[in-house]
């Protein structure tokens, strides 16, 4: 599967932006990143879609290196970025074009369905609301069925009320293929209700902290005595690589 060894990144101003990451990540698990910012999450995320070169160490899915985008990674950024001369059912299914036709029109039509936003696909980008072009977004990136897809903080931009339907959306498509799933976000609330097991990063430069399993039945009700206790756990580990980084400095 995903497999993360000895992972660096300095940029070429000498900025140390990540020393020695190393993770496996299992099929069919999802995986939170959080951290303060400037710790390097998002640039572990560029490095594992092959859009940046490390410095040392590898990354590889199913063995293979990974050192360009790759067929079976996909990704969602902050920002839906949908092409807005397609309309919402062409964008969908964008990355289907070697599919047959047949074949990508029942891909896009359950895909749709699925973010609830059949009646939407005949439209334009620039018909939707934030919360509704994201989930386009979303849909986009799994309906080729990736092995891995990765999401740099994709609901930051969005109200809590959209959050929470987006969370839902999200799970709904990651249950038909359960693709492995990397998010990195800042909101710890998230990253407790979507994930199996949440990755503490601490910056000067990137490394990880902490590592910490959630056992906690889906679908997660937050405020919660369970849910409470796990976010009060995390909570502690995040504090202290923000203590650890004052005394650095």
């Amino acid at each position: 599967m995903l497999t993360i060894r000895n992972l660096r990144k300095t940029y070429p101003n000498g900025t140390e932006a990540l020393a020695d990451i190393s993770l496996d990540f299992q099929r069919g698990e999802i995986v939170a990143l959080v951290g303060s910012s400037g710790c390097g999450k998002s640039t572990l995320l560029r490095l594992v879609a092959g859009l940046d070169r490390p410095t040392g160490g590898e990354v590889a899915i199913d063995g293979e290196p990974v050192t360009a985008p790759h067929p079976a990674i996909g990704i969602v950024f902050q920002e839906p970025r949908l092409l807005p001369w397609l309309t919402n059912a062409e964008n969908v299914g964008f990355g289907l074009a070697d599919r047959p036709k047949k074949e990508r029109d029942a891909r896009v039509t359950e895909a749709l369905a699925r973010v609830r936003l059949s009646e939407a696909g005949p439209r334009w980008p620039k018909e939707l609301s934030g919360g509704q072009a994201q989930r386009i977004a979303i849909a986009r990136a799994l309906v080729p069925r990736p092995s891995v897809l990765l999401l740099d903080e994709p609901f930051s931009a969005l109200d809590t009320f959209t959050r929470a339907r987006l969370h839902e959306h999200l799970l709904d498509l990651w249950q038909a293929d359960r693709p492995t799933l990397v998010l990195v976000t800042h909101d710890l609330d998230e990253a407790l209700t979507l994930a199996d097991r949440i990755v503490v990063m601490r910056p000067s430069p990137g490394r990880i902290a902490a590592r910490f399993a959630i056992r906690l039945d889906r679908p997660r009700q937050r405020g919660t005595p369970a849910f409470e206790t796990e976010r009060r756990l995390i909570a502690e580990a995040l504090e202290a690589t923000l203590v650890s980084e004052r005394l650095a400095s």
